[in-house]
């Protein structure tokens, strides 16, 4: 921090210049080091930004009569005498810096360095009382604008705000995964007025894929009692009711219900499922005939409603986007048959495109990889009559699945050199370049020179939860995704295509099981949520899949 001081005391023309001290040196200075000048720097540096307790009052002046008495007298056309009556005297530290100035050094710096701050001395602690400061760090670090000004009538300060609410609880802004078994869920906390929200975003009803998100608080935090940070349940249908935060670990945090009553409804546990229901599903259970999809239905409530006391979250991120990418990452609602809309998040790796669910089921749980697409095998369809037939897309998408299973045993077996042929007469299939090329990125044939649009429909007898799905696609490619029994056993990646329609939707044919998943994008604005490296953003999704596995 010290250095940080000095650094804008530099700029504002404060301190003693550095290369005047240095002249005081003997001539074995010029036979330094550069690293031991660096070092030397620092300690200057640090000795500008003011006096210690230790130090006497003029040792600052001293200081710098010395220094100016060292200078030559040719220097600059004035004598050592003419140098102390040049105008007026410079300020020799942050201290003799006028109030205003120091008010605009203090709000460009981070808030969580200002609390130090303060305890150099009194001047700094009664400037940084300042309500400027605080209201610059709340907008900056926390998007505040309009809000601050409400903060006028309940008699809040800017300083209040940052250092009770928004800097303690700092850790938790972002999205969130819970951890309720394989079904999982999308938690965004956010700075919303002068509330801390944590919004648990539900997909629209099924089949509905492409209504906005719905959202549910969970808990909040504010200070409107005391003056200082309260924290509240959400859940229920009683109201707001006292509630707790703890933070496990670093990337994770829990919340507790210290009411559960008002959890509670008068007509018992039937009412609180139909409520439950009309909520999630839009409809009540007279209203779904299939029996399987009542039972997977009340299965879910039972589960869920467990955790209404208590429940764990762990950090994820947003995709990271690359220019070479097919189309921006990021996350997506999808149709998953009688379980529902589900979200997934779709992120590229190289010539490969990977969707992992944030929400799942009892078949496949959250965090899985439920599709993955090779980009460098990408399918051209054939005309609309053909693309009705489940027999002509079998077999273009079949050719496809055993080449690269053939090049798979390939790759695993460096012992046998092996040149693995494109596919010979497969009517409508491109060949991509193989990967490392010269001058070609893995997936960058697939990605680049995007064709026009082309006519597309469903083969007949593939099911879908939506009929009214795009009637053309971009772009088609080859992948797999995973089915599996109940309580994901026996798990198995399965051939289908990736159909790409737009920049905000794509779809997915399930071969084996002759059916049409539709994703649409999800449009939120969800700030925090940025991987700080590519490499914390891969650990993720590898750790993602041991928390529900």
């Amino acid at each position: 921090m010290l250095l940080r001081m000095a650094v804008c005391a530099r700029l504002c023309g404060v301190g003693q210049s550095r290369r005047c001290r240095r002249r005081q040196r003997h001539s074995q200075a010029d036979q330094d080091s550069d690293s031991e000048m660096d070092m030397d720097d620092e300690e200057e540096e640090e000795r500008v930004v003011g006096k210690t307790k230790d130090e006497p009052e003029g040792s600052s002046v001293s200081r710098s009569s010395s220094c100016h008495n060292s200078r030559p007298s040719g220097a600059g056309g004035l004598g050592s005498g003419a140098s102390a009556s040049a105008g007026p005297p410079h300020p020799q530290s942050l201290l003799d810096l006028p109030p205003e100035l120091l008010v605009e050094i203090f709000s460009s710096l981070p808030g969580a360095a200002l609390p130090n701050l303060a305890l150099v001395c009194k001047k700094f602690r009664q400037i940084l009382n300042t309500e400027t400061i605080w209201r610059r760090r709340c907008t900056e670090e926390f998007g505040m604008k309009d809000d601050l000004r409400k903060m006028e009538i309940v008699g809040m300060s800017s300083r209040d705000l940052y250092v009770k609410l928004l800097h303690p609880y700092r850790h938790i802004l972002g999205l969130w995964q819970p951890d309720i078994g394989p079904y999982g869920g999308l938690l965004n906390v956010v700075v919303d007025g002068l509330f801390i929200i944590g919004w648990m975003y539900l997909p629209p009803h099924d089949p509905r894929v492409e209504d906005p998100m719905r959202r549910r608080p969970l808990f909040r935090i504010h200070m409107w009692e005391k003056n200082k940070a309260t924290i509240e349940c959400m859940y229920g249908h009683k109201g707001p009711h006292k509630g707790d935060i703890q933070t496990v670990k670093k990337d994770e945090f829990s919340t507790k219900c210290n009411q559960t009553d008002h959890h509670r409804m008068p007509g018992g546990r039937q009412e609180e499922f139909r409520t439950w229901l009309e909520e999630e599903w839009g409809r009540t259970l007279e209203d779904i005939f299939h029996e399987h999809m009542q039972e997977l239905i009340l299965m879910k409530f039972i589960y869920t409603s467990q955790y209404d006391n208590c429940l764990t979250y762990r950090r994820i991120y947003l995709p990271p986007c690359l220019p070479s990418d097919l189309l921006q990452p990021g996350l997506f609602k999808g149709t998953y048959g009688s379980h529902g809309l589900e979200i997934i998040m779709l992120s590229f790796h190289d010539s490969k495109a990977k969707a992992t669910k944030l929400t799942g089921d009892p078949n496949v749980p959250a965090g899985q990889l439920t599709l993955e697409i090779d980009l460098n095998c990408p399918v051209h369809l054939p005309d609309l009559e053909h693309q009705r037939s489940m027999e002509e897309l079998s077999r273009l998408v079949l050719e496809v699945h055993e080449e690269a299973q053939r090049g798979l045993q390939a790759r695993d077996a460096p012992s046998e050199v092996a040149e693995v042929a494109p596919p010979q007469g497969a009517e409508g299939l491109h060949s991509a370049p193989p990967a490392g090329a010269e001058g070609v990125e893995p997936g960058a044939a697939a990605c680049s020179a995007a064709p026009e649009p082309q006519p597309f429909v469903l083969p007949l007898g593939v099911m879908a939860r939506n009929e009214v799905y795009p009637r053309t696609c971009k772009m088609c490619f080859y992948g797999t995704g995973l089915i599996a029994g109940h309580g994901f056993t026996s798990p198995e990646r399965t051939p289908g295509l990736f159909i790409l329609f737009d920049d905000d939707r794509f779809g997915f044919i399930w071969l084996e099981l002759k059916s049409f998943s539709l994703y649409s994008r999800l449009t939120d604005q969800l700030s925090h949520a940025q991987a700080p490296t590519l490499e914390r953003f891969e650990a993720m999704l590898r750790n993602m899949q041991s928390w529900t596995s």
